[in-house]
């Protein structure tokens, strides 16, 4: 567990990541002593791809340690809310809310989320030294081990600790804040993904150029210009500024479909029906779409009439048909003839329109919105420039649907769940899910905040989300969605605990079972489930072996609590192969042990015991993993 982690992650040079996806798809490049054979590599891609010698990259003080950051991992435990999480709306939902600092969140994630995310948005420090942006990570490295690591002089070494350790706001402390966040965002999103990222001119130029490098330029999508202000700011010297970006970047810009944007404001009136629907009728001829005389032709309607492109100056002919000739043959029924005019039937159903990188105040609301936003929900001001959820809803809605999950890492006050509720009300049979992470940033000392109960920030988003879902419910009360959430916090063990995991001895014949109280039951079944892919709603069955009592989840038999042998019977372990052999369906591949509440005694008999599953019951290869 977290000693086995402390004890990887001290091994750690920060290429791990490159490393693994070369050795999963190029074992060929690799020497039998491991070396990486650049000159097999080359032959492999000699005529298969193209290459340049030129080009430029992003580089920044602590790029290579944001690497290392981003390759070491978390040494935080998950603790589930249980309280609030067996509540009537939470119990069943899909939603999750997680009380930490997203870094490790990130990191437990990918474990059971990489690949599932199919929408990122986030709403980051803009760095505009207002902020309150200051970069302070705690994983004291010493100068020698960044240097060692990194291959880096003494002197960068220095550098980059008096950068992370003592609150710089510089570019390069937030892009190496930035960079190991985005590159754990990327493993969480599907082949056809989408990130949005919600930023300003501090930091809009080098978010765009570390984007390129963590998803690649060729998987920009857009830079959308929101209008986040109107008036105001006639004390500048130079110009006003009224806007905010929204950088948008696909995980895989070949698989990626956008939606169209269904929900834009169209001035068709959808008066008429027939079995397929509403529809409008959209006259065939359209006027200055560049004349073609190929669609420039004469249509004889069922009344025998001639029908033809109405031309306003006869002498300049601007008008032609939408329809080629062959078209307007093969669909003819579906035209609509009212003389002098053809027309097609526009569906309601089909309406919707490409989304457009100018995002305006009229629909999408400007700054001012959000507060009003969250004013509809708290009679006090609890948080400072929330995003409107019209414009977090409309983003989300060009690339969702269904069930797909939404994350949100830097969530504030929760815009995010609110938006994913709201657009799953919407469209009724919506099933969209969200993941948000938040850190418990106190909340100011005299802040209405404070004043109103919210010492930190998650609390407000919490209360956002409690508080948005009875408004949904007030205004719809047959309204079925998911409304609820589950509540995990990240909690680091404190320095007494990491002596007590340190000065724990495996050999000895009595466990340390003291240990588990420091973490508790619940909170170990759950930050293992989440270790091994099976996720933050996943279920545990109980397994009565003789009185013991294991927990089975997926094709993982999880053994946490003290008391498998009592005295000399070893009743609860022959239970264990019994039901191997007596239950068809159960088969888990893994046996897991949390090393401190179990003697030596123990884990030998354990072992001895499950040996003979490889070449007997059910022909099993169980392996049994004892965690530390």
């Amino acid at each position: 567990m977290i000693k086995d982690i402390n004890r990887q992650n001290g091994t750690v040079a920060g290429n791990e990541r490159t490393l693994e996806v070369l050795h999963r798809d190029f074992p060929q490049c690799f020497t039998p002593e491991g070396l990486f054979d650049i000159g097999v590599f080359r032959s492999l891609l000699d005529g298969a791809v193209p290459v340049t010698r030129e080009g430029y990259s992003l580089q920044f003080l602590g790029k290579g340690y944001a690497t290392l950051v981003a390759s070491t991992d978390t040494t935080t435990v998950i603790r589930p809310d249980d309280e609030h999480n067996s509540r009537p709306e939470n119990r069943d939902s899909r939603n999750i809310y997680i009380t930490g600092d997203n870094l490790d969140a990130l990191k437990h994630l990918r474990n059971s989320y990489a690949g599932a995310v199919k929408c990122i948005y986030i709403d980051p420090p803009y760095n505009t030294g207002s902020d309150g942006f200051v970069y302070n990570d705690r994983f004291g490295y010493t100068s020698v081990q960044l240097q060692e690591r990194l291959g880096i002089s003494a002197e960068e070494a220095g550098r980059i600790l008096e950068m992370t350790t003592r609150g710089s706001a510089s570019h390069s402390a937030w892009l190496a804040f930035m960079f190991p966040r985005l590159l754990l965002a990327r493993d969480m999103l599907t082949p056809d993904g989408v990130i949005f990222i919600s930023i300003d001119d501090n930091e809009q130029a080098n978010l765009k150029l570390l984007c390129d490098t963590v998803y690649g330029e060729e998987n920009f999508i857009a830079q959308m210009v929101w209008k986040s202000k109107s008036g105001g700011a006639n004390d500048t010297a130079t110009i006003g500024t009224d806007h905010e970006y929204v950088l948008v970047y696909s995980m895989d810009g070949s698989n990626v479909v956008f939606n169209k944007d269904k929900y834009a404001r169209v001035s068709t009136q959808y008066n008429r029906e027939d079995a397929r629907g509403r529809y409008a009728l959209d006259r065939l001829d359209k006027q200055n779409l560049g004349y073609s005389e190929s669609l420039d032709f004469p249509i004889t309607g069922p009344d025998g009439r001639t029908y033809v492109v109405e031309h306003k100056d006869p002498a300049q002919k601007h008008a032609r048909w939408r329809w080629s000739k062959s078209t307007v043959s093969e669909r003819y029924d579906e035209l609509v003839f009212k003389y002098p005019y053809v027309y097609t039937k526009n569906y309601e159903k089909d309406c919707g329109l490409v989304a457009r990188s100018l995002l305006t105040e009229d629909r999408f609301g400007r700054t001012r919105t959000g507060s009003t936003d969250l004013g509809a929900l708290f009679d006090e001001r609890v948080f400072a420039y929330p995003k409107p959820v019209a414009l977090i809803r409309h983003l989300i809605s060009l690339v969702t649907s269904d069930d797909d999950i939404v994350m949100d890492f830097f969530s504030g006050s929760a815009t995010t769940a609110q938006a994913v509720m709201q657009l799953n009300a919407m469209e009724k049979y919506g099933h969209r899910r969200f993941i948000l992470v938040q850190c418990p940033e106190e909340t100011k000392r005299d802040s209405e905040a404070r004043k109103a109960g919210y010492h930190t920030i998650d609390e407000i988003g919490q209360e956002r989300i409690r508080r948005a879902a009875k408004k949904l419910k007030d205004e719809d009360p047959k309204h079925t969605g998911d409304v609820g959430f589950k509540h995990f916090t990240l909690v680091e063990p404190d320095d007494r605990t990491f002596a007590m995991l340190e000065e724990f001895d495996p050999n000895v014949v009595i466990g340390a079972h003291n240990i588990l109280d420091q973490f508790g039951l619940a909170t170990v079944l759950r930050t293992w489930a989440v270790r091994d892919g099976y996720g933050l709603d996943a279920e545990f069955t109980p397994v009565d072996l003789c009185g013991y009592v294991a927990y089975l989840c997926g094709r993982h038999l999880y053994f946490v609590e003290p008391g498998l042998i009592s005295g000399d019977e070893v009743r609860s372990i022959v239970a264990l192969i019994d039901l191997y052999g007596s239950e068809k369906d159960f088969k888990p591949e893994n046996v897991v042990l949390f090393g401190y509440s179990f003697t030596y005694t123990e884990t030998e008999a354990l072992k001895k015991n499950l040996l003979p599953l490889r070449d007997g019951i059910k022909n099993l290869r169980v392996n049994l993993d004892i965690r530390y």
